[in-house]
């Protein structure tokens, strides 16, 4: 009898907990908003690191958020149905890499960079998509995520730097040479006052230029085409069209689409 009742229960949970992490209605999306508020906090404690970590407050912190990392971990889990695709979301195998890294800031500190990811998390839900609706950027959400990757991207390569090439810096002139690095580098400047020794430090110099010149061509290519709209063709599934589009332009399939590329 326990486990019949049981059994039950844990569905409705987890039907609960997936119309909040998933859904559209007021309620999911004032959920998504309160994790999209609390995700930026982290991420928010994650970059005032290298600043804090000497702090007694710090280690507080720092197993507040871990404990909350894994609650959501555990949420996420229980609300995707599969374990399979659980493990499958690259963003999983991030967020607990980021739960060991908080368990033991002692030993993994140096991987501490790689929490800025979890930004990419917050642009996975819908309550994303909304907040460009509303400010009215819904049709240039291309450009906003080139935006998003290029950012990312360059505090990722920071943390990298700073973690492997200024840890042993004072932290707040270290943090700041690896990011005035970073930058200098991503946009081909070579000011040559700031550079990394070896062939450790070439080779990341190599890679951070090859990536951070195709994210901002990306993201020139997203801020100089026509806007388009995503709205999946009935027909052939073509899923960007013209904001004005009447047919699809693969197939000819009369279209509708909905005001402001609204789906």
């Amino acid at each position: 009898m326990p486990d019949a009742t049981i059994k039950p229960r844990l569905k409705i949970i987890r039907q609960q907990l997936a119309r909040l992490y998933y859904g559209h209605d007021t309620a999911a999306i004032r959920f998504q908003f309160v994790l999209m508020v609390i995700d930026l906090a982290i991420i928010g404690f994650f970059l005032a690191g290298p600043y804090l970590r000497d702090r007694p407050s710090y280690l507080i912190l720092d197993y507040m958020i871990a404990a909350w990392i894994a609650l959501e971990l555990i949420a996420q889990w229980s609300a995707t149905y599969s374990t399979r695709r659980f493990l499958m979301r690259p963003l999983t195998w991030v967020d607990i890499f980021v739960l060991c890294t908080l368990l033991f800031p002692h030993w993994l500190f140096n991987f501490a960079f790689l929490r800025v990811a979890r930004i990419w998390a917050i642009t996975q839900r819908p309550v994303f998509k909304l907040m460009l609706h509303r400010l009215g950027l819904l049709e240039r959400a291309d450009v906003v995520s080139a935006f998003i990757n290029l950012f990312v991207f360059l505090f990722l390569v920071t943390g990298f730097v700073y973690t492997f090439f200024f840890y042993q810096e004072d932290p707040g002139t270290g943090f700041v040479d690896a990011l005035y690095f970073t930058v200098a580098t991503v946009t081909t400047t070579g000011f040559g006052d700031i550079t990394l020794p070896g062939t450790f430090g070439k080779l990341t110099s190599v890679i951070t230029m090859i990536v951070g010149i195709s994210l901002f061509v990306r993201l020139a290519q997203a801020i100089v085409r026509p806007n388009k709209v995503t709205f999946p063709c009935p027909q052939c599934g073509l899923s960007r069209h013209d904001i004005d589009a009447v047919h699809c332009k693969a197939c000819g399939h009369l279209l509708n689409i909905p005001d402001e590329g609204v789906t």
